[in-house]
């Protein structure tokens, strides 16, 4: 047997489609891309988004109304009540000590004294934000409030 003997075997090699060669190859006239519409036309590609002909979920879904403001500064709420709870009489109330008492997690994060519940202790408070209602109560208490920390 000799190199040039060698033959792959039989049916291992399969003839490639010669597409739109005439009719006699089997695949003239309309090149297996059928007659007419969409699929026989060139650059036929439907898009990501399509579904067949049906309107498309991106149209179907509704616009939502507003926006999300990227300057929005989130405070960290601190309730008159808890300051009420956690201080003694003439303490400050600042990041750090609100900090170091666990009422807040991170020292990073602004924070904001709302005056839910009630105080009774005169304190010092030194937070980025008091609410009008908050403040009242603080002052009402004999307390101050200085803005910002």
């Amino acid at each position: 047997m000799q190199l040039n003997d060698l033959r792959p075997a039989e049916g291992a090699k399969k003839a490639r489609k010669r597409i739109g060669r005439g009719n006699s190859s089997g695949y003239g006239t309309t090149a297996g891309r059928g007659t007419k519409g969409a699929g026989s036309r060139a650059g036929k590609q439907k898009g990501a988004g399509f579904e067949g002909g049906q309107t498309p979920l991106a149209m179907r879904l509704p616009k939502l109304p507003g926006f999300n403001n990227r300057n929005r500064v989130e405070y960290v709420p601190v309730n008159v009540a808890r300051l009420d709870a956690y201080f003694a009489d003439g303490d400050v109330v600042d990041c750090a000590s609100l900090l170091a008492k666990g009422i807040v997690k991170y020292a990073y994060e602004p924070i904001k004294v709302l005056g839910d519940g009630e105080i009774s202790k005169k304190l010092t408070v030194k937070v980025d934000k008091v609410s009008a209602s908050a403040k009242a109560k603080i002052e009402a208490a004999g307390g101050k409030v200085e803005l910002p920390c």
